[in-house]
């Protein structure tokens, strides 16, 4: 075998190499962390979903002693949520869509020809640093709110505690993922995100209030989660109570997720860059 012939093969061997799962998932990673738009829409996940969780517990903490006695205490602390998961949805949305701006999606394509991988590469490394974001933001603005609430805070072995937080991890990583495959359908970060926010401004803090429309929006997927974190309101009372429970909520927004993932999956493989 000649020099020539060895340089080829081992060239081969190592763009072979590059299209590996594994290979394209540090690619991505890669991508993300070098690009500081992309990395900084993270942060406000956590400040603002802990943030806000603190204030509203220390907002409960200075009302009458009958109305504290009343309240559920896991409300404020995943009231940060519902504008912390604003900054993970536009995560999703730039992790996808920032290519199709700039152009470099033609290089992705061909350094990973094979879309499938390509995308799921995309999705694993969004999925991963959005839990990597969730579960502090999550376990630190529950914590926050406990504390602020004193005497009437409750730790993470209360009544449905544990299960809200696993759901408010799940409700971020999820909603990152949708934004994620709504962005690889339009192919478009402006056209994703002029689609998302108004769904999520409109649907969670103005159409949600109506209840005439709530039979709508309760299915909307930043309002799934809602049950599970304790932000729906009494659910034994018929003007709070949502149609599905906590866990069905979750699947839900799942199914939602999963749409919007293969929706993205056949526009990335049928149509060109």
């Amino acid at each position: 075998m000649t020099r020539t012939d060895a340089t080829a093969g081992g060239s081969a061997r190592a763009g072979a190499a590059l299209t590996g799962l594994g290979a394209v998932l540090r690619a991505e990673l890669t991508k993300i962390r070098t690009v500081r738009s992309t990395v900084w829409t993270l942060l406000p996940t956590f400040v603002v979903g802990a943030g806000i969780s603190l204030l509203a517990g220390l907002s409960f903490a200075t009302q009458t002693p009958e109305r504290q006695a009343n309240f559920d205490p896991l409300f404020p602390a995943f009231y940060g949520l519902t504008l912390g998961q604003l900054a993970l949805v536009v995560f999703g949305v730039l992790v996808m869509a920032s290519e199709y701006s700039s152009g470099t999606i033609r290089a992705t394509l061909v350094a990973v020809p094979r879309r499938g991988r390509c995308f799921a590469g995309k999705v694993l490394a969004a999925g991963l640093l959005a839990a990597a974001v969730a579960v502090p933001t999550v376990l630190g603005g529950f914590f926050a709110a406990q504390a602020a609430l004193g005497r009437y805070g409750i730790g993470l072995g209360a009544d449905g505690a544990l299960s809200a937080v696993v759901g408010g991890c799940l409700h971020l990583v999820l909603l990152c993922l949708f934004g994620l495959g709504v962005a690889a359908m339009l192919r478009s970060p402006v056209r994703a995100l002029a689609v998302l926010l108004p769904v999520f401004f409109l649907g969670s803090q103005g159409l949600g209030n109506i209840p005439g429309l709530r039979t709508v929006t309760q299915y909307l997927p930043d309002q799934t989660g809602w049950v599970i974190l304790h932000l729906a309101g009494p659910q034994d009372e018929a003007r709070w109570a949502r149609d599905y429970g906590p866990w069905t909520g979750i699947g839900i927004l799942a199914l939602w997720t999963a749409a919007a993932l293969l929706g993205g999956y056949l526009v990335l493989r049928r149509r060109d860059a």
